[in-house]
C-alpha cells in the first residue's frame, strides 16, 4: 500500500461537512462572537477582530500572539512564542499544537478568554474562480533559481526544503539568509495569502517588508523571501466551476502549468506541509505525489489475476472434456451411463473442494487481521508471499498486520526507556518483513525515531547540556538522517499513525524534539564547533594557558554548553605536564605520567606529539626511573641509589643527577629529624620538611613522620588561623584607609600616611602567607574565603611595587629601596635589576 495512499477517518468524515468554530467571549461578555470559517484564524493586537477592542481588553496579546487551525479533520491552537501565553482548559499550550474540542476554554495573553463551539454546516454548491496551482516564477534568469509550482497548501518556505536546499552547494551564503522556518503559503476561500513567521531577513511583496500580517498574493505580485535573491513572480492558475463536495485538503494538478513549465527548470511541489509542521511539532497529513505534473491517485491494492485453474474457468474446462469423452464414447448400457455419472459428480466433489483449499490461505490471513490476531495475519501472509510475492493485496495487508502487531509493543519499551529490548522488537519485525518490501522503509523510520529518543534520554531531556566531544557529531548525523528525505519520513510517520493511533503522540513527541535538536545544531553546535577551532590553534601556538579565558567566556555566554569542565580538567593537566617536562623535573614529571589521563580529542593529540619530542625524556629513560622510583616508594633507598648511578639517561642525565641530588637532601634531613626530635625547632622543621615531601614520591618518609605531624596538626593549624585572622585585620584597615596614592609614592620623603599603609600592607601579605604555608606543610586545602583574601592582598602589593619601580628614575635609589622594603614581599626581577 503506498504511503501516501493512507487517509485518516476524521477527514473522511469532514468530507460531507464544512467545520465551523465559534468562539463565545467568557471574560467580556460584551464581545461578539468570532467565527472562524477558513482553516487557518491569526489571534494578534493588531489583526481583526481584536485590533478594533479597546486597548485595555488586547493589553496581554501579543502582535504575532497564536493561531488557530484545521489540520485533518480537527481543530487545533499553537501559541507563537507570545510574551503572555495561550492556554487551553488552564493548561499553557507550549511547543506543541493542541486540539480543540467542543466547551474548551482557551485564553489568550492571560486575560482574554473563550469557550469553544464545533459544529458543521452543508457546503452549499457556488460557483467560484478555483486556484488549480500557484507557481513561484523567478524575478531573474541568470541566478540559477527554479520555477515552483504549488498545488497543495499550506507550504512552508524554509532553508530544509527541498525547492531551496538545492541551492546549497552552489549558493549556500545566499541559503543562509533563508531562515529554517521563513514563511508560510496558504489558501483562505481560494485566495493564496503570504504570512512571514518572524524569519529573521524578512519576507516582502511588491517591495513591501510584510509585519505580522498575511498578505493574499495576486497574479503578477513579485515576492522575495530572505533579500533580493530569492525572488520570485507570482503566477495563478484558476479555473471556475462549481465547487465539490469534497475536503479542501485535495491537490489538484497544475497540468497547464506543468506544460508551459521546462521540467528541467521546474520544482512541482505537490508534498507541502500541513499546518501542523508549519506550527512546529505535530504530524503533518498524509501527503500525495505528483510527477511530471500529473496527479498520483492513492493506489488500490493490486487485485490477483484470474488464474486459469481458477473458479469458473477450470469448471468449464472440466464439463468440455467430460462433455467430449462422453459424447464421443460408444452406445453403451444403463450402466455405463450411471458409471460415467458417478464419476461426474465425484469429480464435481473433488473439485469444489480443490477450489476451497485454493482459496483458504488468503481467507486465514484475512480472517486473522479481522479477528485482531495480527501475529498470526503476518505469519499467514509470510507464507502465502512466499508462493505468491507478487501479490500486492496481501502485501498491504501485511503492513498493516505487522505494524499493528510490533508498534505499540515498541512504543512501550520506547516509553519505558529500554531503548535495547525496543531495538530488538524493531529487528524482529524487520525479520518477519522478509518478503514485504514495501513495510522495510517504514522500519528504518522507526529506527530513526528511537536512534533520536535515546539519544534525548540519554542526555537527560531536550534542554540538557550540549557536550562538546560528546553531542554535536550525533546531533549533526540524525538531522542528517531526517533531511535527506524529510517529506518521505513525514508520509511514512503517517502511515504508521492511520494504523496504529496511539503513534501519533509519540510522532508529535519526536518532531518536537527534532526541532529542539535543530535549534540546538543552529546555535550550540556551531559555537561548539568555533570552541574547538579555538582549542586546536591555541595549543598549535603552544600558548594553552590563553584557554582559560576562552573557556570562562563560552560557558558565560553558551548557559547549555557542557563538557567544558572535562576540557578545563584535559587543560590542567596538560599545563602541568608541559611545565614539568620543561622544568626537567624527572621524578614529579614520571608521577604524572602514571596518574594523567586525557579525554578529550585535541588534548590527547597533543600529549601525544608532546611525548613524541625531544622535549620529553625518552621512553628507556622513564622505564629506568620506574624501578627507581617503586625501590624508593619501598624504603630501600641504596637500591634507588644504586640505579640512579647505573642510568644512561643522555640528555636528560642533568635531571637525573638534580633528582639523585634531592634524595639525599630528603634522606639527610630525614635522618636529622630523628636525631633532634624533641628540640625547641622541632616542630617548624619537621612541618617544613613534611610540606617538602611529595605524596606520591615519597611515601615511605611521608608515613616515618606522620605520627609526629599527627601530634602538632591542630596547633598548626591554630597558628595558621590566626595569621590568616590578623591579616584580614590588617587589610581591612588598609582597605578603609585607601590604597596609597600616586601623590604618596611620588613625595621625596617617606610620609607618615605613606608608612602607616605600607606597613598594614605588609603586615597583611606576611601574614596570609605564613597561613597559608602552614596549610601547604599540612597539605591540606584552604578554605575559599582565604584563598580569595590572599589573592586580593597580593594583587594589591605587586601592584604598589610595580607603581613604585615606575618612578626609579624619578625618586633617589635609597628613598626608592626603602619605600620597597616597607611594603614587604618578595623582590621581583626587575627590582633585582634595578640599581
Amino acid at each position: 500500500m503506498p504511503l501516501n495512499a493512507a487517509v485518516s477517518p476524521e477527514m473522511q468524515a469532514a468530507a460531507d461537512q464544512e467545520l465551523c468554530v465559534v468562539l463565545k467571549p467568557i471574560s467580556h461578555a460584551e464581545l461578539g462572537d468570532i467565527v472562524i470559517e477558513n482553516g487557518l484564524f491569526a489571534i494578534g493586537r493588531t489583526e481583526a477582530p481584536f485590533g478594533s477592542y479597546r486597548p485595555e481588553i488586547v493589553a496581554g496579546l501579543s502582535r504575532r500572539h497564536a493561531r488557530i487551525f484545521l489540520a485533518d479533520g480537527a481543530v487545533y491552537v499553537a501559541d507563537l512564542d507570545s510574551k503572555n501565553g495561550t492556554t487551553v482548559n488552564r493548561v499553557r499550550v507550549q511547543e506543541k499544537p493542541t486540539s480543540l474540542r467542543d466547551g474548551d476554554e482557551i485564553c489568550f495573553g492571560g486575560d482574554l478568554s473563550y469557550r469553544v463551539r464545533l459544529g458543521g454546516r452543508t457546503k452549499a454548491p457556488r460557483r467560484v474562480a478555483k486556484l488549480l496551482s500557484l507557481t513561484l516564477n523567478p524575478a531573474r534568469s541568470d541566478l540559477g533559481l527554479q520555477a515552483i509550482v504549488l498545488a497543495q497548501f499550506p507550504f512552508l518556505i524554509g532553508k530544509a526544503d527541498q525547492s531551496f536546499l538545492r541551492h546549497h552547494n552552489g549558493q549556500p551564503q545566499q541559503l543562509n539568509y533563508i531562515s529554517r522556518r521563513h514563511a508560510h503559503i496558504f489558501v483562505k476561500g481560494d485566495t493564496p495569502f503570504v504570512e512571514d513567521l518572524g524569519s529573521k531577513n524578512g519576507t516582502s511583496v511588491g517591495g513591501k517588508r510584510l509585519d505580522e500580517h498575511a498578505v493574499p498574493l495576486e497574479d503578477g505580485d513579485v515576492v522575495a523571501f530572505g533579500g533580493n535573491h530569492f525572488v520570485y513572480t507570482v503566477s495563478l492558475e484558476k479555473a471556475l466551476e462549481v465547487e465539490p463536495t469534497e475536503t479542501k485538503m485535495a491537490p489538484v494538478a497544475p497540468r497547464a502549468t506543468a506544460q508551459r513549465s521546462d521540467p528541467e527548470k521546474t520544482t512541482f511541489v505537490v508534498a507541502a506541509g500541513s499546518f501542523l509542521d508549519i506550527f512546529c511539532v505535530d504530524e503533518p497529513l498524509p501527503q500525495k505525489e505528483e510527477r511530471n505534473g500529473e496527479e498520483s491517485k492513492p493506489a488500490e491494492p493490486a487485485k490477483p489475476e484470474p488464474d486459469p485453474h481458477q473458479g469458473q474457468g477450470r469448471f468449464a474446462i472440466l464439463l468440455s472434456a467430460l462433455a467430449e469423452a462422453f459424447g464421443g464414447s460408444e452406445r453403451g448400457s444403463m450402466r455405463r451411463a450411471c458409471w460415467w455419472a458417478g464419476s461426474v459428480a465425484a469429480l464435481l466433489g473433488i473439485f469444489a473442494l480443490v477450489v476451497y483449499l485454493w482459496g483458504a490461505s488468503e481467507r486465514g490471513i484475512k480472517d486473522a487481521y479481522a479477528g485482531g490476531d495480527y501475529a498470526r495475519a503476518v505469519a499467514a501472509a509470510n507464507r502465502y508471499l512466499e508462493r505468491n510475492p507478487d501479490s500486492a493485496e496481501i502485501k498491504a495487508l501485511d503492513t498493516q498486520a505487522l505494524l499493528k502487531a510490533g508498534v505499540p509493543n515498541w512504543l512501550t519499551l520506547l516509553r519505558a526507556g529500554d531503548f535495547q529490548r525496543a531495538s530488538a522488537a524493531l529487528a524482529g519485525m524487520r525479520q518477519l518483513s522478509g518478503r514485504n518490501a514495501d513495510v522495510r522503509p517504514l522500519i528504518g523510520d522507526l529506527e530513526w525515531m528511537g536512534e533520536v529518543e535515546k539519544f534525548v534520554t540519554d542526555r537527560g531531556g531536550v534542554d540538557a547540556p550540549v557536550r562538546i566531544y560528546v553531542d554535536e557529531d550525533k546531533i549533526r548525523a540524525l538531522l542528517k538522517q531526517w533531511q535527506e528525505d524529510a517529506q518521505e519520513r513525514q508520509r511514512a510517520f503517517a502511515t504508521i499513525a492511520s494504523y496504529v493511533p496511539e503513534f501519533k503522540d509519540a510522532y508529535a513527541e519526536a518532531l518536537s524534539h527534532l526541532r529542539k535538536l535543530q535549534n540546538d545544531d543552529s546555535v550550540y553546535v556551531a559555537a561548539i564547533e568555533r570552541l574547538k577551532a579555538t582549542i586546536s590553534a591555541e595549543l598549535d601556538r603552544d600558548s594553552p594557558r590563553a584557554l582559560d579565558a576562552v573557556l570562562q567566556d563560552y560557558s558565560e555566554k553558551y548557559p547549555r554548553l557542557g563538557g567544558l569542565d572535562g576540557v578545563r580538567r584535559d587543560l590542567r593537566q596538560y599545563i602541568e605536564v608541559q611545565n614539568e617536562a620543561r622544568s626537567r623535573r624527572l621524578g614529579r614529571l614520571y608521577t604524572l605520567l602514571t596518574k594523567v589521563q586525557f579525554s578529550t580529542p585535541p588534548f590527547q593529540a597533543k600529549f601525544r606529539a608532546l611525548t613524541a619530542s625531544d622535549r620529553f625524556p625518552p621512553a628507556e629513560v622513564l622505564r629506568q626511573y620506574g624501578a627507581v622510583s617503586e625501590a624508593w616508594r619501598q624504603g630501600d633507598t641504596n637500591e634507588a641509589f644504586a640505579r640512579l648511578h647505573r642510568m644512561d639517561a643522555g640528555p636528560w642525565a642533568d635531571a637525573v643527577t638534580a633528582e639523585l641530588q634531592r634524595k639525599r637532601a630528603l634522606m639527610e634531613g630525614y635522618a636529622a629529624l630523628q636525631r633532634e626530635r624533641g628540640a625547641r625547632d622541632y616542630e617548624e622543621r619537621l612541618l617544613a620538611f613534611y610540606g617538602a615531601l611529595d605524596a606520591d614520591e615519597d611515601v615511605y618518609f611521608l608515613h616515618g613522620v606522620e605520627s609526629d605531624v599527627g601530634l602538632y596538626r591542630d596547633q598548626a593549624l591554630a597558628r595558621a588561623q590566626g595569621s590568616l585572622n590578623r591579616a584580614e585585620a590588617s587589610w581591612r584597615q588598609y582597605s578603609e584607609h585607601g590604597a596609597i596614592e600616586g601623590k604618596e609614592r611620588l613625595k621625596a620623603a617617606i610620609s607618615n600616611d605613606f608608612r602607616t599603609q605600607a606597613q598594614l600592607l605588609s603586615e597583611a601579605l606576611e601574614n596570609v602567607q605564613r597561613g597559608a604555608r602552614i596549610y601547604a606543610q599540612l597539605k591540606v586545602a584552604r578554605p575559599a574565603q582565604w584563598i580569595k583574601v590572599e589573592a586580593d592582598i597580593k594583587a594589591e602589593a605587586e601592584g604598589q611595587r610595580k607603581s613604585l619601580l615606575e618612578l626609579r628614575n624619578v625618586l633617589e635609589p635609597a628613598l626608592l629601596k626603602s619605600k620597597l622594603a616597607l611594603l614587604g614581599g618578595d623582590r621581583s626581577e626587575d627590582e633585582r635589576k634595578s640599581p
